[in-house]
C-alpha cells in the first residue's frame, strides 16, 4: 500500500488537527489512526519531532497539563492552515478514499466467507442423499445417534466460522479501522441467506 501521507502532508495535517482543538501527543496519534481507517498508526518517534519542528517555526506552542504536554496552534499556524486550505482538502479526500478502500476490502471478505459457507452447505446437502444411497447404514445404527454426531460437526463448523469472522472484525477495529454500517448489513444479509439455505436443505 502506498504511503498514507506524501512528503510534507503530515506536517500540514498536524497543523490542521491542532486548528480544531489543542491536543496532547497521544490524542494526536489516536486521531490520525482513526481518520486513516487504521492504515496509519504513527509512533511517538514520528509525531513528536514534527511537533517540535512546528514549535520552532512558531506555528504551535506547548504547555504542561499535569503529566501531559498539550500542543496548541498559534495565529501564524492558523494563517498557514487558511492559506493552504485547498491542500488540506486534498489530503482529507485522499484519507476518505483510503477508508473507503478498507471498507470495500472488509465487505469483500465477508461476502466471500458467506459464499463459501453457502457452497459448503449446498455441497453437504447434495452429498448426503448420494452417500446414503451408496452406503446403506448398518441395521443396528441408531439414526438419532448419527444425527447427534452430525449436529456436533455442524456446531463445530459454525463455532469455527464465528470465531474467524469475529477475530477478523475485532482485529480490524482494534487497529483503528472503520466499520461502516453497510459492512454489517452485508454480514447480516449473508448470514440470513446461509440460514435460509440450511433450512431449505433440511426440508428436502
Amino acid at each position: 500500500m502506498p504511503p498514507v501521507f506524501s512528503h510534507g502532508d503530515l506536517r500540514l495535517y498536524l497543523l490542521n488537527l491542532l486548528a480544531e482543538a489543542p491536543r496532547h501527543g497521544y490524542d494526536i496519534m489516536q486521531s490520525l489512526a482513526e481518520r486513516t481507517g487504521g492504515t496509519y498508526t504513527p509512533s511517538a518517534g514520528t509525531i513528536y519531532p514534527r511537533l517540535s519542528k512546528l514549535e520552532e517555526e512558531g506555528l504551535v506552542t506547548k504547555t504542561s497539563d499535569g503529566r501531559k504536554t498539550v500542543y496548541e496552534i498559534t495565529d501564524a499556524g492558523r494563517a498557514e492552515v487558511r492559506d493552504r486550505a485547498d491542500d488540506i482538502a486534498g489530503i482529507e479526500a485522499g484519507l476518505a478514499d483510503t477508508v473507503r478502500l478498507i471498507a470495500d476490502e472488509v465487505r469483500t471478505s465477508v461476502r466471500e466467507a458467506m459464499k463459501s459457507l453457502r457452497a459448503d452447505l449446498a455441497a453437504a446437502a447434495n452429498e448426503s442423499p448420494r452417500a446414503s444411497a451408496s452406503t446403506p447404514p448398518p441395521a443396528q445404527e441408531d439414526p438419532r445417534a448419527r444425527a447427534r454426531e452430525e449436529l456436533h460437526r455442524a456446531e463445530a463448523a459454525i463455532a469455527d466460522f464465528r470465531g474467524r469472522v469475529r477475530a477478523e472484525l475485532r482485529s480490524h477495529v482494534a487497529r483503528g479501522g472503520d466499520l461502516p454500517a453497510a459492512v454489517v448489513d452485508a454480514l447480516q444479509a449473508g448470514l440470513e441467506a446461509a440460514a435460509s439455505s440450511l433450512s431449505e436443505s433440511l426440508r428436502r
